[in-house]
């Protein structure tokens, strides 16, 4: 018995370790539940439950070269908000180095799976992350980036949302801005473990140098409809790199 509960503990340590690869994955901290709380209550109050019509102030581009995510695509981000870009190999490297180098192969295994789910979502790879949490709200607004191919930007998007898993109600619709095509969705994501249901938004385009996805969560509903600002301002901003 003691030794299935060593087992069990060093899976949750590693569930932990691996969670936080991707920067702030595990930073929305209890403390900032509440500040969150009382922020949509006031906005509610104040009848600004839904701010997708909101325009917030730009906190500068990033995408370019020697901003802080590179990508195919430039965008502006909200103010406030911070971007952080995600290197796939040294986050891998990091889920090897943390898992405890007694583990059998099944432990090995394990760390291997956790890594690919955070890092990899169908066809694309975590790039870059921009944290809302500086701006008063607990969500990100991430993008993936995935390999030059054949797929159209409406293919990679139905890729991406599948590979989430329990999701639904996903409405495709296509967008322009400026000279940039695309497509985006509306969805629901169900957490078995959380038994709560919240609404989420992506976007994808395509370029030379292969589709890239721009995705808004947060940490339920309300805090995504707070967060649509920002999604919508880089949308509105998207440009090919």
């Amino acid at each position: 018995m003691l030794v299935g509960a060593g087992r069990a503990r060093r899976r949750l340590a590693q569930v932990a370790l691996l969670a936080g690869v991707l920067t702030g994955c595990s930073g929305a901290a209890e403390d900032d539940t509440k500040t969150s709380a009382s922020a949509s209550a006031a906005a509610d109050e104040g009848g600004a439950g839904s701010a997708s019509d909101t325009a917030v102030k730009s906190g500068g581009t990033i995408g370019a070269a020697g901003s802080a995510c590179e990508l195919p695509v430039t965008f502006d981000i909200a103010e406030d908000w911070e971007a952080e870009a995600i290197d796939n190999g040294a986050a891998e490297e990091k889920a090897a180095d943390g898992a405890d180098a007694s583990a059998d192969p099944e432990e090995a295994e394990l760390a291997e799976v956790i890594a690919d789910a955070i890092l990899y979502q169908g066809p694309v790879a975590a790039a870059c992350e921009v944290d809302a949490k500086p701006a008063g709200n607990i969500g990100f607004l991430r993008v993936w980036t995935g390999k030059p191919g054949e797929d159209d930007a409406r293919t990679v998007l139905e890729a991406f949302v599948a590979a989430e898993k329990n999701t639904s109600k996903a409405k495709y619709s296509p967008f322009k801005a400026g000279g940039v095509s695309g497509v985006e969705v509306k969805y629901l994501s169900t957490s078995e473990l959380l038994e709560e249901t919240k609404e989420e938004s992506a976007l994808a385009v395509t370029t030379k140098k292969g589709p890239v996805v721009i995705h808004l969560g947060g940490m339920d509903t309300d805090e995504h409809r707070e967060m649509l600002p920002a999604y919508e301002l880089a949308k509105r901003t998207l440009r090919i790199g």
